[in-house]
């Protein structure tokens, strides 16, 4: 039998209604929208369509949106005056600059994102927010896995006691999906490029969450049957044609639930980022009150 096919729209759609219902109540009792500002720095042909994606989700949901356009040839200096004017802006209650950033500035991204004020910090990638998901405390977290974790809640996959195994160490998937699962009491493994066995231990999992990078990495043979597979890469493997870390076609046979890809994981990452917006507005009202 095959797969339960998690379709990314679905729970998109509902994270949105979500994000909408909270803004208004947001604006009904402060008297203003929840805000972001992206900053996008030169022309990556992807990043701008990512960044009109947002904006687009923004208008959408009732939340104030800024694009901030900067040139390809912006010195580190310029990109940090400008967070910091954005940090200082009442409207503004989430700050995010889209990744990569051109060359000249890409070695200083760890910095540049460190100097957005943490309590805007709706990517979830300051330290101060990476230190809090750690503790267990309340904070803004990476929206790819964010996104995961409430889509398996919505779709009433139990996550308590299971065996999770995450393929991938990045730190905005891998390491926090560690931290999210553990959260819901799931026992974790996560595994890399060093790991002995790595089908082995694929196949010992009840929820498997592929994000390393690699076409169609995971094949059927490393899936247990009925496991939940999140497949969270996103890859082009031909001009128009995407694929994901697993082998989609194969997976679907064995899994008891899957995301595809494209269509699945992507898809909640915007409307994660909206309820992160709505979240980071609501913690920054409630304390000028």
């Amino acid at each position: 039998m095959s797969a339960r096919i998690l379709e990314g729209k679905v729970f998109a759609a509902e994270f949105k209604n979500d994000a909408k219902i909270k803004a208004a109540a947001i604006k009904e009792k402060y008297g203003v929208a929840p805000g972001l500002a992206v900053i996008i720095v030169g022309n990556n042909p992807a990043s701008e369509v990512y960044v009109r994606n947002k904006h687009k989700s923004c208008e959408e949901l009732g939340i104030y949106s800024e694009v901030i356009a900067l040139p390809e040839e912006t010195a580190k200096e310029e990109l940090l005056a400008k967070i910091d004017e954005l940090n200082n802006d009442k409207k503004i209650h989430g700050i995010l600059v889209q990744l990569p950033l051109p060359k000249q500035i890409a070695a200083c991204s760890d910095e540049i994102l460190e100097r957005i004020n943490p309590a805007k910090d709706v990517d979830g990638f300051h330290p101060q927010n990476v230190g809090k998901l750690v503790t267990g405390q309340d904070a803004l977290t990476p929206c790819t896995p964010l996104g995961c974790i409430r889509m398996l809640k919505s779709a009433g996959i139990e996550i308590d006691g299971k065996r999770a195994v995450i393929i991938g160490r990045s730190n905005i998937v891998g390491k926090p999906m560690l931290h999210l699962l553990m959260k819901e009491n799931a026992t974790v493994t996560v595994c890399h490029s060093h790991t002995k066995d790595l089908a082995a231990v694929a196949k010992e999992a009840d929820i498997l969450v592929a994000a390393m990078g690699k076409p169609k990495f995971v094949t059927a043979d490393m899936v247990k049957e009925g496991a939940t597979v999140i497949d969270v890469g996103i890859n082009r493997i031909a001009p128009k044609k995407l694929a994901g870390d697993v082998d989609f076609e194969a997976v679907k046979e064995v899994a008891g639930a899957i995301t595809p890809v494209p269509g699945g994981v992507g898809l909640l990452t915007v409307a994660t980022l909206m309820n992160n917006v709505v979240f980071a507005a609501e913690k920054q009202l409630e304390g000028e009150k």
